[in-house]
């Protein structure tokens, strides 16, 4: 048999592998056969997920475990040598791969990414390892004291994770340039990839090579640290220590700590205890907080070790003209955007739920020399949702915002860890009352299910490990202002709710990562943001997938504005966070608290006879350009359906000559077409995928399972076979009539209980004449149900 007639698996197996194998590589070791290295986008209409395709290289050639050198792609012999060579250089830029072959197994074209140079190979001229290597060192420039580094693998143990291939590009980016003597190097990775993993692996890599022998991770809370040591830092124990007092160990080797202990709040600046160049490696999580500020407290501990190699990792690299992530770090080496987390796979894709009150559209005035519950006269003026919480309390407002989320739970579920994002901490407090008086049911079988979670609040604070914790119920709501929107590891997070005025993209990139971790084990695909408050407007700002131009260019004399910050004081709190600081909350006193320089007004008027109405509500879903898009389930799936069929004869001769009519319902779900969806949302459960495909693409009445399977019956089919036959047939008919045609096309079929009657498989298969004979009268009963 020539080539032309082999399919592509054929061309891979006879000619393409073996000449792999014949130039040297472990099979087994060093080669990665159809390749999956993204998870498939996870795909959300309704409430309906499903996974699109992933991405696949057909080879992934590796000389150590974390050095991938080429990638081949193949094509069967219809095709030219290089056809498949686009394809391999789009996922070779992806995966930082420099030579990319493909093959239709003649022979192969070569493109070295380095050198832009293309060549045409023999099958028996294929590189072997050592001399693609050599290549890959002379075309980078790597010198010998950089290979060692380079080449140090990673901390792998049985069973234990290895990096995805973005986390693998990051690490190996930052390392290499480590090797080279790059001193600032800023990674940006969306939250929920893994920075942490990422930032061990890097440590890992450059401590055991020997070339950074003293490291410090900075952090700014104490549940960064915490999560930190006991997880992904974990193989570092008996060489790690956490600072916990003025006096310095220096005898270990990784130090976890943070800014505030370092600093001391007393002046004592305790990271002095240490020389200069104690340190060889720094490591900032979370750099776009306060060490970002040039002015910051917390600066002076990179500015003390200076000399040593800083690496900063982020979600949200800050730029304002006051504080700037990439002037100090320089550009990011690597990005891994929020938007190609959802896009292969690793990230939760997430709805909108906007929410329009009447008050928060139309604004509130009050009547002249109207008083407030506590008995100030209210300033005349027009109040809108900016003073909402903040200058002014509606409690209605309060109270319908949480009658909404709970009506949201009620009708998902109830038991969906859930963080409110409030103004302050008095408005946190009053909202976890109102959410109490809305769910009084669940909340006295446990008082855990709702808790506020701040800065000042112990109890709360308190729950903050059970509410991250995946296997732990309680609590449920966690109704926060400042302390939980960053470095808060909640994967279970399936409802985020902002009921805070966010005008900080930064601010805004790290609420929304609160929600971003999948967790499909445990039933976490997506999630949903209810806002209040307009803030999903940032998904429209350009920076909101990328990082932000730089903007500290500052003459002598620019005045310098303060961003929002965190306080450096304790390491858990937040500006907004602390009570008495500008959280416009009670005083200790418990009374409203009134402006220091009119003893006469107050900080915020109290409200109660105000109504307030939702006069709005729309969904809005992101699609695969990263965009919030308002467009209706059925309106989707047309779209979806004529992108790959844009009439209907098409679709019906795809469909009538399909050896299996599944493998089309599968690759439009690939594409976003969800089915499951449009039939609940129609509330049409008995029709068939081919009728809901034709009624919503092309405007043709439907009929359901039982009708077309009546219908085959009424015309006589059946009455071709044989007894036996015939049975088996009827049993077919009403098999689909109940579960659709994915049963039937599956010879397992033939197990179930109603084809045991009538007798074994092997039995039933024989009464058609073989199995061949059989697969065909499944085909032509299938022509049958569809006919006309």
């Amino acid at each position: 048999m020539g080539k032309s007639h082999l399919s592509e698996e054929d061309i891979k197996a006879r000619y393409i592998t073996p000449a792999i194998t014949d130039a040297g590589w472990d099979i087994k070791k060093q080669v990665r056969l159809e390749y999956a290295f993204t998870a498939g986008r996870m795909i959300l209409r309704g409430n309906i997920t499903a996974r699109g395709k992933k991405k696949r290289a057909d080879y992934v050639l590796s000389y150590k475990n974390n050095l991938p050198l080429a990638i081949i792609e193949a094509k069967d012999n219809h095709h030219s040598v290089g056809a498949g060579l686009q394809q391999g250089i789009e996922y070779a830029k992806a995966m930082d791969i420099y030579y990319v072959y493909a093959s239709n197994g003649d022979g192969f074209v070569e493109q070295n990414l380095l050198t832009g140079e293309v060549r045409d190979l023999k099958l028996e001229e294929f590189p072997s390892p050592e001399a693609l290597y050599q290549r890959y060192r002379i075309d980078k420039g790597i010198e010998e004291a950089e290979e060692k580094v380079m080449l140090e693998p990673y901390y792998y143990i049985p069973n234990y994770k290895k990096p995805r291939y973005y986390q693998r590009v990051a690490i190996n980016r930052t390392v290499d340039a480590v090797a080279k003597g790059q001193n600032r190097v800023l990674v940006v990775s969306a939250t929920g990839t893994g920075k942490t993993y990422m930032t061990f692996q890097m440590i890992y890599r450059l401590w055991k090579s020997g070339l950074k022998k003293k490291i410090l991770f900075l952090a700014d809370r104490n549940v960064l640290i915490d999560q930190t040591m006991t997880g992904d830092f974990k193989p570092f124990s008996g060489k790690m220590t956490k600072v916990q007092n003025k006096n310095l160990d220096s005898s270990y080797e990784v130090y976890l700590a943070l800014y505030q202990q370092l600093v001391g709040d007393d002046g004592e600046e305790a990271y002095r205890q240490f020389q200069p160049n104690f340190f060889d490696l720094i490591v900032i999580d979370e750099c776009h907080r306060g060490s970002a500020r040039e002015e910051s407290a917390w600066r002076k501990v990179l500015d003390y070790f200076t000399e040593a190699t800083h690496i900063g990792c982020t979600a949200t690299p800050v730029e304002t003209k006051a504080a700037s992530s990439l002037t100090y770090f320089g550009e990011p080496i690597y990005e891994y955007s929020l938007k190609q987390g959802i896009d292969d796979g690793f990230l939760a894709p997430y709805k909108v739920v906007r929410i329009g009150l009447d008050r928060d559209l139309e604004g509130y005035r009050p009547e002249a020399g109207k008083v407030d519950k506590h008995g100030y006269e209210i300033e005349d003026r027009e109040y809108n949702v900016k003073d909402f919480d903040r200058k002014i309390v509606i409690d209605n407002r309060t109270r319908v915002v949480a009658a909404k989320i709970t009506e949201f739970l009620k009708k998902t579920d109830r038991y969906s860890k859930t963080i409110v994002f409030c103004i302050d901490i008095e408005h946190a407090e009053r909202m976890r009352q109102a959410l109490i008086n809305e769910n009084r049911d669940l909340y006295t079988e446990n008082d855990h299910y709702i808790m506020r979670i701040t800065g000042d609040n112990d109890e709360g604070k308190a729950q903050l490990e059970n509410f991250i914790d995946e296997e732990s119920r309680y609590p449920v709501i966690a109704v926060t202002s400042k302390l939980m929107t960053t470095g808060v590891d909640a994967k279970m997070c399936k409802l985020i709710v902002l009921e805070n005025n966010i005008n900080s993209m930064t601010e805004f990139k790290q609420i929304i990562g609160r929600g971003t971790r999948l967790l499909e084990d445990y039933g976490k695909k997506y999630f949903t943001i209810m806002d209040f408050r307009n803030a999903s407007r940032h998904f429209a700002d350009p920076t909101f997938d990328g990082y932000p131009e730089v903007v500290i260019d500052l003459g002598g004399e620019d005045p310098v504005d303060d961003p929002e910050t965190p306080v450096e004081g304790t390491g858990d709190e937040t500006v907004d966070d602390r009570v008495n600081e500008d959280d416009g909350g009670y005083g200790n006193d418990g009374f409203p608290p009134v402006d220091d320089e009119d003893d006469d007004k107050p900080r915020k008027y109290y409200v109660g006879d105000v109504i307030v109405r939702v006069i709005s509500e729309r969904v809005q879903y992101v699609d695969s350009d990263g965009k919030l898009i308002t467009e209706s389930l059925i309106d989707y799936t047309k779209k979806n359906i004529l992108q790959q069929y844009s009439k209907l004869d098409e679709f019906l001769r795809t469909w009538t000559s399909a050896e299996k009519k599944q493998a089309i319902i599968d690759e439009l779900q690939d594409d976003g077409v969800l089915l499951e969806a449009v039939r609940e949302e129609l509330g049409k459960p008995d029709l068939d995928d081919f009728d809901l495909i034709c009624h919503i693409a092309y405007d043709r009445a439907p009929l359901t399972k039982k009708e077309r399977a009546e219908n085959v019956k009424k015309r006589h089919y059946l009455y071709k076979y044989s007894d036996t036959a015939q049975r088996v047939i009827e049993a077919l008919l009403d098999k689909y009539a109940n579960d659709g045609i994915r049963e039937i096309e599956d010879t397992k079929v033939l197990n179930l209980k109603e084809f045991a009657q009538i007798g074994s498989p092997m039995k039933i298969v024989k009464a058609f004449g073989g199995k061949d004979a059989y697969k065909k009268a499944v085909q032509e009963l299938e022509n049958e149900i569809y006919y006309a």
